[in-house]
């Protein structure tokens, strides 16, 4: 598959953007307007290199979710891993996980909750307010690393995905009766879509907006390095072919529009 192209005008606009200097959570280095985190990776903005999502002129990575994985696997991880030992239907226990998201977890903009326009936390920050205190708030981000990971945990493979305005996750469950599209991703068939933000969102219910968009993914696996270079791929509908052959303007607008959106989510 071909990887996902930014053009450079949208980045250079997106740069001039700046989050307000209000209060975050944790412990974190104040650069400017900006919070960095222990591994050097800024949670108050998703493009550059060290952005949480790596966005770039060419692809995105989702950083953050490799805070929780490998030699950093922790609260999430452990929590994937729980579950997993309890349900040993794989079609259950990925129902399970997307609930225990779902039913845990409180859609809440970063304005609202942090007073800033956008600040992303990793699976264990979000699992670990969950496990201790019974629920947390988040956004489309927090949501789809904490699923990402928790699946990965479990033992299936599961991706972050970029839709325009918005994240969501997939994970690899061929088997699985309840969803409304299967997505080929990676070069395998049978991904389904798992978006917790909603209440009564089933997992593999795919948006009907998202089934044609220009999007992106990325399989998270244990290995990687935060900042490990990589590249992102383009999911498609079971029947379609690769929807990349959009113009170097609708890419311009597609990820204005993106990137604008995480910093309103």
């Amino acid at each position: 598959m071909r990887k996902l192209a930014i053009a450079l005008p949208a980045v250079l606009l997106i740069l001039a953007l700046a989050a307000p200097a209000l209060s975050t959570p944790g412990s974190f280095t104040v650069q400017g307007e900006e919070r960095y985190d222990n591994w050097g990776v800024y949670r108050t903005r998703s493009w550059g290199d060290n952005g949480f999502f790596q966005i770039t002129e060419t692809t995105f990575r989702p950083a953050i979710a490799f805070e929780s994985l490998g030699e950093l696997e922790d609260i999430a991880w452990e929590v994937g891993q729980r579950l997993a030992g309890q349900y040993s239907d794989r079609n259950q226990l990925a129902q399970q996980i997307f609930s225990y998201v779902q039913n845990h977890v409180r859609y809440t903009s970063d304005l609202d909750q942090f007073g800033v326009d956008e600040f992303a936390r990793n699976a264990d920050e979000v699992a670990g307010e969950i496990e201790s205190q019974g629920w947390t708030c988040g956004d489309c981000e927090d949501y789809a690393v904490l699923l990402a990971v928790m699946y990965r945990a479990a033992g299936f493979r599961s991706a972050v995905v970029l839709a325009p305005g918005h994240a969501a996750a997939l994970v690899h469950l061929p088997d699985y009766p309840g969803a409304n599209t299967y997505w080929n991703f990676e070069g395998t068939s049978g991904w389904v879509w798992a978006e917790a933000t909603g209440r009564t969102n089933p997992l593999g219910w795919t948006p009907p907006d998202f089934m044609r968009s220009d999007m992106a993914a990325y399989e998270v696996v244990e290995g990687e390095n935060i900042f490990e270079a990589g590249g992102a791929e383009v999911p498609t509908p079971v029947g379609e072919t690769s929807m990349l052959g959009f113009s170097p303007f609708f890419s311009i607008i597609f990820f204005l529009w993106l990137l604008s959106a995480f910093r309103r989510r």
